[in-house]
């Protein structure tokens, strides 16, 4: 009874009723959603995961949750404790840690991805500007990251955590110039390989770490997008050095990355266990710590808006097409568990960015007086 109190109370505070009428009202199917929703973000959404609980609408539920400011109470704080405490003595993203994301969530049945990615398989956020379409969304955002890296066609271009090649392909196809792309998922790096034939591409599985030991090569361009959010905060100013080793002395260097609105050093405990394994999201000091020294800052631009319209986007495609994933022959079943599981992940995150506790940066670094002039994007000289 003490639980159901205390979690009702929270709720009501945020402007959630239980089995109240309004979208993000909890409807409780089983009481031990209170004893499990007691234990903070991870019971909370293996509840849900499991049908103690309905909401018509998580997003609104997840708007009106992170907007009272719950998630930094002394009893939530108290509820992360271990976690932080373990992510404070020891390195989640150590070699054969950072396999564990690639293992559990990037090498899932790329055939689940395209039922909502759009063409270019981007697995990031997307640029709604000026269309309600994900797959002209998505092109709009690789045309600004190889506007933004000035690519040209005889440019040599570092892509960082490649994923399935969708910018590697348009890059390649679009630019005409090589591009180089590293990931740690063997699907990923599979797929990629296929989708990007007789391009002037090469996909290589390995670490970030080992990349000027594998590779003598200096390049024109480097990217980072979608990968630095698996690094961690103990091997982000690493990543900046790898980075600067592999970078020609006049070269651009574009950083995308979700960002965090305060430090932390480690993500949601439930994101943790179920979708992004030894993951978190850097803040803008996290970042500017890592990068001092190395390089220049020349444009830093926020696009968290459009993230919350690409998992919107990618929620509708994911439930309109539920029917072919749930009937994919895989090693994972793709059950009602999992269902929920992904609507739950999608709309919570979509929610995150609505209430700006999360960010979407795009980053463009140089060296330290190495350019002849500013950056040309933010040139105001006629």
């Amino acid at each position: 009874m003490l639980l159901k109190s205390w979690v009702s109370k929270t709720l009501v505070n945020a402007g959630i009723t239980i089995n109240g009428n309004a979208p993000w009202d909890v409807c409780v199917k089983k009481e031990r959603f209170y004893r499990r929703a007691a234990r903070g973000t991870l019971g909370l959404g293996e509840a849900y995961m499991d049908g103690d609980w309905e909401v018509e609408s998580i997003d609104l539920f997840f708007r009106k949750l992170i907007g009272s400011n719950v998630g930094n109470s002394s009893i939530a704080r108290l509820q992360r404790l271990r976690h932080d405490l373990i992510a404070l003595m020891s390195n989640l993203q150590t070699r054969s840690r950072a396999r564990a994301v690639a293992e559990e969530h990037y090498d899932l049945d790329h055939r689940m991805y395209e039922q909502f990615l759009g063409p270019y398989n981007q697995y990031t956020c997307c640029f709604f500007n000026d269309t309600e379409e994900l797959d002209q969304a998505e092109v709009i955002k690789l045309e600004m990251i190889c506007d933004k890296l000035e690519i040209q066609p005889t440019d040599k271009v570092l892509d960082i955590g490649c994923g399935w090649g969708g910018f590697a392909k348009y890059a390649a196809s679009t630019r005409g110039c090589e591009v180089t792309g590293i990931t740690l998922s063997t699907e990923q790096a599979a797929y990629a390989k296929k989708y990007t034939t007789d391009l002037a591409v090469e996909i290589i599985i390995s670490d970030y770490r080992d990349l000027p030991i594998i590779k003598e090569d200096r390049y024109d361009k480097v990217l980072v997008c979608g990968m630095i959010e698996h690094v961690g905060y103990k091997n982000y100013r690493r990543l900046m050095q790898v980075v600067s080793e592999m970078l020609k002395d006049d070269g651009l260097f574009l950083l995308h990355t979700i960002g965090n609105s305060n430090n932390t050093l480690i993500t949601d405990p439930w994101i943790e266990k179920y979708i992004f394994r030894n993951s978190m999201i850097p803040s803008m000091k996290q970042l500017v710590d890592a990068v001092q020294d190395l390089f220049v800052v020349q444009d830093w631009e926020n696009y968290g808006y459009y993230y919350a319209d690409t998992l919107k986007a990618w929620q509708e495609n994911f439930e309109k097409n539920w029917d072919t994933i749930k009937n994919l022959k895989t090693k994972r079943p793709f059950d009602t568990r999992f269902r929920r599981m992904w609507n739950y992940y999608l709309m919570c995150s979509k929610a995150a960015f609505d209430v700006e506790s999360l960010l979407l940066w795009q980053i463009v670094m140089t060296r330290a007086g190495m350019r002849e002039g500013v950056y040309s994007r933010v040139n105001m000289v006629s």
